[in-house]
């Protein structure tokens, strides 16, 4: 029986633009269709054909939300694939707020874009619409974490728990005779809400995230950290603003501030969660308590601790604010989302911080906010940030290099290869050599675009590029 191929389509030599295509026997399966996201080169592949048809496809099967994994569904259904899109329950009602929201903010960039006349298209138009990502959820159906589904008699597939957010899973997949365990995005043993990922049971192959394949998490406490910074800018009579992911780090941050407001490490000052998706999201943390680790009075804690900011006139009106004061906003990178107004506004004031709480992808604003750049494009205008940056980059919700091979050695016994992707290029060879030193196992860097075959034998993988 001939084994199956694995073509890394996206997330190869970077971290966005999730996506990778398993055939076998003439039938075809997608591992997650996400955006590319970070340098204008790859955000461009947003608008390429996809290199497969989407009509061909049998299905698509999500390892979670998050944008770079499922934001580029909506274009998969508009441009031909009419099968199911298969994920846990939970990520099932993260796509329902997230996928709608990316649509509506397109939009809204690119109304801007041609009232502002920015763009150098005329006129500047949406990667997708709202329209299309509603579209797109009629494709979504459950599969609980645990239980198995077989795809067009060839593709069987098991969910068990990742532990990076709400639903997130990796993904145990049984095909042309062998198993081969995607990760998905893997969280942390240590996270304070989420649940660490599940022991690997069985695996031929193991296709691994690299996010933080080449760095450890700093030892420092976040949560004093986070305190430090907001006693400080209050001093100063500043505002701190922080741009979060609207699921995961969104949520860990309001469970940290109600944490040290309860302990009273941090002045009286109020906390605006600025962000009708975070603000939808942070509600099905008491839906689904069961995936998480807080008790019902730490969620409610969390859930409560902010004013709820939905209106584009409540958005403005932060911008006025003139007394110390805490806006958490989308989006994480500060690639798009209220939060750019946010930083318009207050970034040039010295008094302000401005707070990055995860890993920034290259090429985005915050990643350059973080290496040190005073000047960033916001809307079609140069704006000077005088304000202070911190990252706090301890509070990731990924596994860093320690924790990827702490979880690796779950294994019952050694995988013939482990593919590695979703990561900056220096990330995945780090982890390809620590794979290669301290496991004594093989370890691939897959280059976007290439195939590789798994040989069902045992034998080393051979490789072609499509």
């Amino acid at each position: 029986m001939k084994a199956m191929d694995l073509t890394f389509l996206g997330a190869a030599g970077t971290v966005t633009g999730s996506r990778t295509l398993v055939s076998h026997e003439g039938k075809h399966l997608l591992i997650d269709c996400g955006l590319f996201q970070g340098y204008k080169n790859l955000r461009q592949m947003n608008w390429e054909p996809f290199a497969f048809d989407p009509a061909q496809l049998e299905a698509v099967v999500l390892t979670h939300a998050h944008i770079d994994h499922s934001g580029a569904l909506p274009l998969l259904i508009k441009r031909g694939f009419r099968g199911r899109i298969l994920a846990t329950p939970s990520t099932i009602d993260v796509c329902r707020i997230l996928l709608p929201d990316s649509g509506r903010l397109q939009e809204e960039d690119a109304g801007y874009a041609n009232h502002r006349r920015f763009s150098r298209h005329d006129p500047a138009l949406p990667l997708y619409t709202e329209a299309d990502a509603n579209r797109a959820l009629h494709h979504f159906e459950p599969l609980p974490f645990g239980q198995s589904a077989t795809v067009a008699g060839v593709f069987r597939f098991t969910f068990q728990v990742a532990g990076h957010i709400l639903g997130a899973a990796s993904l145990s997949l049984d095909c042309g005779g062998s198993t081969t365990l995607f990760s998905g995005d893997l969280g942390r043993q240590d996270d304070r809400i989420m649940p660490p990922p599940a022991p690997i049971t069985q695996a031929d192959q193991i296709v691994i995230e690299s996010t933080y394949g080449d760095r450890l998490h700093d030892p420092q406490d976040v949560e004093t950290a986070l305190a430090e910074v907001i006693q400080r800018t209050a001093a100063r009579g500043g505002i701190v603003v922080v741009p979060a992911f609207a699921v995961g780090r969104a949520q860990a941050l309001l469970y940290a501030i109600h944490r040290l407001k309860a302990r009273q490490l941090i002045p009286d000052l109020p906390i605006f969660l600025n962000s009708p998706m975070a603000i939808d999201l942070t509600d099905l943390y008491r839906r689904h308590r069961a995936e998480h680790r807080l008790s019902p009075e730490e969620c409610s804690g969390m859930c409560d601790v902010a004013r709820m900011t939905r209106t584009v006139e409540q958005s403005t009106a932060l911008n006025l604010l003139r007394s110390p004061a805490v806006i958490v906003s989308a989006s994480g990178m500060a690639t798009g989302g209220r939060v750019l107004h946010h930083l318009r506004a207050l970034g040039p004031d010295h008094r302000n911080t401005i707070v990055f709480a995860g890993f920034q992808a290259a090429g985005t604003r915050g990643a350059r906010l973080v290496a040190g750049e005073r000047t960033i494009r916001i809307h079609g205008e140069d704006v000077r940030i005088n304000a202070e940056v911190v990252s706090l980059a301890g509070m990731s919700a990924h596994a860093d290099a320690a924790q990827l091979i702490l979880w690796l050695r779950t294994a019952p016994r050694p995988p013939r290869c482990v593919y590695i992707n979703h990561g900056e290029p220096g990330a995945a060879d780090a982890l390809r050599q620590r794979i290669e030193r301290e496991l004594g196992w093989t370890a691939i860097v897959p280059r976007h675009g290439q195939c590789l075959t798994p040989d069902a034998a045992g034998l080393p993988p051979g490789a072609r590029t499509s």
